[in-house]
Order: structure tokens, then sequence, then C-alpha cells
């Protein structure tokens, strides 16, 4: 009875109500019910990605080569051997090229695409998801596709052949000086219509009333575009960048779909020299230490951006 008592109290009207406790209890599990659902997700990607990072990173000072060896502890001498190596400049030349024109080609073409959208044409929803209908495929498909559409014995140049002009040519796929450009074809096809709808969006997110007050001083819509409202889109192409460099870095699937690194590894990239060397040349030291050399490429692109990211926002 006693028991009873103390888990109820008189309120100022007389009638009996429940003590405080278990409201503050609640209140604790509510404040508390956030982070106790997170919790799972969070454990996961600290043991599968940041863990697993470590553990490369571990690697990659180890003489390892089928199975892990921790036995000896190598140094640098694996990054040494990485640098040495003739197949990983070829693919480092081949990240700076295909990357630079890769982004340099989605961010123009994106660009251009969203001010043509931007003039409220006909059809615009239309026009868009065909834009953006190749973003939804993978990778792997987009590469498949364009290895049927640039062989020349049954693509392209077979077509133009049957149609009369034997005389055309378009074997960019087979010459090992030219392939690597096929990727940059694949790859810009695929994604330039999601830096368009990133460009799309922030066109519009900007003021009408700046660009009407233009207009009232005479300013055409190209000078608009240039002094105006293509400066307002600079954090839009900031995350573009980032995005991209991103995708052209991790690029694997594409690689092997269309030309598998050939001919013979003229279009090898980071991601497949890790790969052909940590899983089937038996080489997991050399194969760790070009995965931490690409997650270094990684970083150089996302700490300076959100290095900027946190500056604007004190600024602000």
């Amino acid at each position: 009875m006693s028991n009873n008592n103390a888990a109820l109290k008189s309120g100022a009207d007389g009638l009996v109500q429940p003590a405080a406790a278990p409201r503050r209890f609640s209140n604790r599990l509510q404040d508390w019910l956030p982070q106790i659902v997170l919790a799972p997700s969070f454990l996961i990607s600290l043991v599968f990605v940041y863990g697993f990072i470590i553990w490369t990173a571990v690697l990659s000072f180890t003489n390892s080569r089928m199975l892990p060896n921790y036995s000896k502890f190598v140094g640098f001498d694996q990054y040494v051997r990485l640098f040495e190596n003739d197949r990983w400049a070829v693919a480092a030349t081949n990240l700076l090229i295909f990357g630079s024109l890769f982004m340099l080609i989605c961010l123009l073409l994106g660009a251009f695409m969203a001010v043509l959208l931007d003039q409220k044409i006909r059809q615009e929803g239309a026009i868009r998801t065909i834009y953006l209908y190749p973003m939804a495929l993978s990778f792997i498909v987009t590469g498949t596709a364009w290895k049927w559409i640039l062989n020349p014995g049954l693509g392209l140049e077979k077509m133009m052949h049957d149609w009369g002009f034997t005389n055309f040519t378009f074997d960019w796929l087979v010459n090992p000086d030219m392939a690597k450009y096929t990727l940059v074809i694949a790859a810009v096809w695929q994604s330039s219509g999601f830096v368009m709808a990133m460009f799309l969006a922030g066109l519009r997110g900007v003021d009408n009333s700046m660009i009407k007050a233009a207009q009232l001083d005479g300013a055409t819509m190209p000078t608009i575009y240039r002094r105006i409202v293509l400066p307002c889109l600079r954090p839009v192409l900031f995350s573009a960048v980032m995005i991209l460099a991103h995708i052209a870095i991790k690029s694997f699937d594409l690689v092997m779909a269309l030309t598998g690194g050939g001919p013979g590894y003229s279009t090898d990239l980071p991601a497949t020299f890790m790969y052909a060397h940590a899983f089937t040349r038996s080489q997991i030291g050399l194969g760790s230490a070009s995965a931490m050399m690409m997650l270094a490429g990684v970083l150089a692109i996302l700490v300076p951006y959100l290095y900027s990211e946190l500056r604007s926002k004190r600024n602000d």
C-alpha cells in the first residue's frame, strides 16, 4: 500500500495523479531515440568503411602477396614500387586525361543544357527526362552499350559502311592511343544529364528581381547569364566538380565493360590497376598502396571543398 502511495501524488484540485518519474523516463527515451536508431548504421559504417580503410593502410606497409602478411613491415617500399611501375604511370596519366576531359565536358554540356531548359521551352519535362535517363543506368550497362556502338565490326563504322561511306573509319575502341577517349564519350553521355539537373535547380533558385533589374538596364540575356546568373551558381559548380571527380577516380565498372583495360593496358585507371594487382596478381601490398593513393586523390578534392564550405558558413 505504501508503494502505491509513493507512485502517486495529489494535484492542486485534490485529484490523485501519477508521479513524474515515468514521464521523465519517456522524455529521456524520446531524446535518446534518434541515437538508438542511428547506432547500428553508425557502427556498420565505422567497421566496414573506416575499419577497412585502416586495414588497407596497414596492408600497404607490409609485404603481403596472396594473403595478408603482418610478420614483416616494409615501410614505404610498396609505394616506391608503385611509382616505379610503368603500368601505374599509364594508369595515373589516363586518369588525368580522362578525368580532366570528363569533368570539363560534363560541366560545359550540363550548364548549356540547363540554360536551354531554363528558357521555359515546350515539353520541358519530356526533354529533361531524356537528358536524365542515362543516369538511371549503371556504368556496366553504359559500357556494354557503347562497346557495341563503337565496335568497328558491328557498330557505327559498319553502319556507315553499309550506307555507302566506305572511307569512314572510327576505330578508337581498338586503337591504343585513342581508346581512352571512348571512356570519356561513354562517361559524358551518362553523367552530363545529372550535371544539367544540378545546374537547372540552381538556375531556378536565382532571384528573379536581379534579372529583371538587369533587363531594365538594357542587359542582354547572354550578358545576364554571364555576369549575374552563372556567378550565383558557384556552390553548384563546386558540388558538381566534387561529384564528377569522385566518379572519375573510382571508375572501374565502365572500364571493365567498355575496354577491359585494353588494348593491352592502354586504358588502365588506378581502380583497374588496384583490382588487377590485389586480386589477380597476388600482390595485395602493392594493390593496397594503389588504393591508398586513390583515397589520397579523393581527399585532395574533398578537403578543400569542405574547408571552403565551412569557411563560408563562418563568414555568414
